[in-house]
């Protein structure tokens, strides 16, 4: 039995040639078909030179066991959830290691209506079988299998579709001229911006859409797509100064996630996008249910309740979230990692819907993005998230709460530990993946006691 460690507990994540390779891509199909039993799988892969390969050896895998195989060429991984719900097929796989090192690749699954498959449920158990299974290929193929017993395969195209799907979150008519910058790190997401770009022509839209590493390339000039890392974030940045623009975008890799920039070409950090997020959804759905992670929340649980809407909080993660939106039959549901989840994609994180919305109201509202932001981090100032490595990371956190929960307003066990005060609260919660606690502490409009009250905490930390 050969041991697989590319599974995580979300997806398929490793290092070329230690970790994955066609012969593992190959066995992992035929473990996902044999655990699953389909009949149709939707394939799309992101811009990696190695997603080719790797996706026609998930091919050739999935079609040995019978399935047939629709390919969508290249495609986001939210592309692939959208075909798989769209087309009504059994699941579907994305190639993607999205803002992972360039000698980095992995997989995305997904069962029918688009339903996450991690550890927890059937990852785990396609692991088993895959790291059992040994075959002896032909051409990629086996050669034991007669071809009237294998799979079909074929090209398709859903992004036409995608791109109708999406229009529907917005209203076209409420749109003035806008100017945007577009980023699309050289992954996937460019070919998606021109059919946007498109569609808002049909619909005589007054967008301007600015692109910048915008041709798909897998060698990834201009560095891997990872917006949420401070050094990646100057070229959005110069490029709204320069051009004048409303809004900046920037998407990762397999652009499941999108980073907003204000018309000042500030990093816009994703607790607040939340928010926006949440006020435009109430503005369509009066009384809609949002689903929110519990690391900060002030500021999202006010807008929704200021916009009539109810918040519900769940642990942060994105197979929680989803679950916790099928039982509430939530609208929306934001953490403050960028991952955005709508009911009507399948409860499944886009990256295209969010800022869609948020241009929209920006249009409805008049006003500058750095306005609507600014208003909202003065009322509930935050760290944003402190990521701290430690050796034991249950004790550090059984140690901080039993410092700080004495004369604490409430202790909350949602996901870590959340302890609220009049003034301010702090949510600390271990990696699931690795020895690191994160801190994330906001205040009531008043900033430096927010600051005062990190650098305590951080100082409570180091000396355990």
């Amino acid at each position: 039995m050969t041991k697989l460690t590319c599974f995580k507990a979300y997806d398929i994540r490793g290092q070329l040639g230690t970790e994955l390779n066609e012969d593992v891509a190959y066995r992992i199909a035929r473990a996902f078909a044999k655990w699953l039993k389909p009949k149709r799988i939707v394939l799309g892969g992101d811009v990696r030179e190695t997603s080719p390969a790797l996706k026609a050896a998930l091919a050739n895998g999935l079609q040995d066991e019978g399935v047939d195989v629709l390919d969508l060429g290249l495609a986001g991984t939210e592309e692939v959830y959208f075909a798989t719900f769209h087309l009504g097929v059994d699941g579907g796989i994305e190639v993607t290691a999205s803002h992972n090192p360039i000698d980095y690749n992995g997989f995305k699954l997904v069962r029918e209506g688009s339903r996450p498959i991690s550890a927890d449920t059937g990852l785990a158990e396609i692991r088993e079988m895959a790291e059992a299974s040994s075959y002896q290929l032909e051409n990629g193929r086996d050669p034991s299998v007669p071809d009237s017993q294998r799979g079909s395969y074929e090209l398709v195209d859903t992004r036409a579709a995608f791109v109708e799907h999406l229009m529907e979150y917005i209203e076209p008519s409420a749109f003035t001229p806008l100017k945007l910058v577009v980023n699309a790190g050289n992954g996937a997401a460019g070919p998606a911006i021109d059919a946007i770009e498109q569609a808002f022509k049909a619909r005589q839209m007054p967008v301007e859409f600015i692109k910048i590493c915008h041709e798909p390339d897998g060698t990834f000039p201009n560095g891997i797509p990872n917006p949420i890392l401070t050094e990646n974030r100057a070229t959005t940045r110069d490029a709204v100064l320069e051009h004048g623009a409303d809004m900046g975008i920037a998407w990762d890799g397999d652009f499941d996630r999108c980073f907003l920039f204000d018309e000042q070409g500030r990093f816009i950090e994703g607790y607040y996008i939340v928010g926006l997020l949440a006020e435009a959804f109430l503005k369509k759905e009066p009384g809609a249910a949002i689903i929110h992670d519990p690391r900060l929340v002030w500021n999202t649980v006010e807008q929704i309740e200021q916009n009539g809407g109810r918040a519900v909080q769940t642990k942060a993660g994105h197979a929680f979230i989803k679950e916790r939106m099928r039982k509430e039959d939530a609208a929306y549901g934001g953490e403050m990692s960028a991952h955005h989840y709508f009911r009507n994609f399948a409860y499944c994180d886009s990256g295209m819907i969010p800022w869609l919305l948020v241009a929209e109201l920006l249009c409805r509202k008049g006003k500058a993005m750095s306005t609507m932001v600014d208003e909202r981090i003065a009322a509930y100032p935050s760290s944003g998230e402190i990521n701290l490595t430690v050796n034991d990371a249950p004790q550090v956190l059984k140690t901080i709460e039993a410092q700080y929960s004495e004369g604490a307003l409430d202790v909350d066990y949602t996901d870590g530990v959340s302890i609220c005060f009049a003034d301010w609260r702090f949510n600390l919660r271990a990696s699931n993946t690795e020895p690191v606690i994160r801190l994330n502490v906001e205040s009531r409009a008043d900033v430096g006691l927010m600051e005062r009250e990190t650098q305590k905490l951080l100082d409570a930390i180091k000396a355990l």
